[in-house]
């Protein structure tokens, strides 16, 4: 049975962030991951799970302007500094919350002059973050985005994850593997599960395209389910979807499950 953590920070947005929580654990869901969580103190947060005996299984360390159109923070070479703030900021949390892993958004290069640079800026950072969360007993995980939603987006394949992957060679640094993003990019994610569960360190699905909730799209969801939960992953598997209308009208996918 495979285990599913509900997004709250594009779940269950009728309601504030703080009362998500119960939201999430009202439908079924044990394990919820939240993108940026700093608009609660990690207390608050600490005290929503356990009041309904949830698990914090992800977060994201902050990626300053990414979500505004701009280039975001890990890979940026004049943001080092503020990048090491963010990673300090994780780890405050971390230790309240302790999650399984943290992820890195490597964000964009808006001028491809500089791409190579901001390519190695991010492979420093994303060992900054690896010497931050791994005595913590945390994996740090990093994912690649589509181009089409988030142009110049400097990871964007499986190939160029796998590629760092092996470069750094950490046995704390895995895969973030988001199902839509990779069909977007018109890649196969059931081979690529079938054959690297053992780098990935979360999965996340929304149906393609749209990025809805499964059944809007085009994605097999019942195929690639049983292929995850076939394949060596153990991990949780995160609804991240923006629901087509509400959420609790968004979940017989998840309902079917049961």
């Amino acid at each position: 049975m495979l285990r599913f953590s509900a997004n709250l920070s594009v779940l269950f947005t009728e309601v504030p962030l703080q009362s998500r929580f119960q939201a999430a654990k009202e439908q079924g869901f044990n394990a919820v991951e939240v993108q940026f969580p700093y608009e609660l103190s990690a207390n608050t947060i600490h005290q929503e799970l356990a009041k309904h005996q949830l698990q914090l299984v992800l977060f994201n360390v902050a990626a300053d302007d990414l979500l505004q159109g701009g280039e975001g923070l890990a890979s940026v070479p004049e943001k080092q500094q503020q990048f090491k703030q963010s990673v300090t900021e994780a780890v405050a949390y971390a230790k309240i919350l302790k999650p399984n892993a943290i992820n890195i958004l490597p964000g964009r290069c808006l001028n491809k002059t500089r791409l190579a640079i901001y390519q190695q800026t991010f492979k420093e950072n994303l060992r900054y973050a690896i010497n931050a969360f791994s005595p913590l007993g945390i994996k740090t995980v990093f994912e690649a985005i589509n181009t089409v939603d988030m142009p110049d987006f400097i990871i964007h394949s499986s190939e160029q994850m796998f590629a760092i992957m092996q470069e750094i060679n950490h046995p704390d640094l895995l895969m973030q593997y988001d199902i839509y993003h990779m069909l977007m990019m018109q890649e196969a994610p059931a081979n690529f599960i079938t054959q690297y569960a053992d780098k990935i360190g979360h999965i996340q699905f929304a149906d393609c395209p749209g990025r809805h909730q499964p059944g809007t799209g085009n994605m097999d969801y019942q195929q690639i389910f049983s292929i995850i939960q076939a394949s060596p992953y153990k991990g949780w598997v995160g609804a991240e979807y923006k629901p087509l209308s509400n959420t609790l009208a968004s979940l017989n996918w998840f309902k079917n499950q049961e």
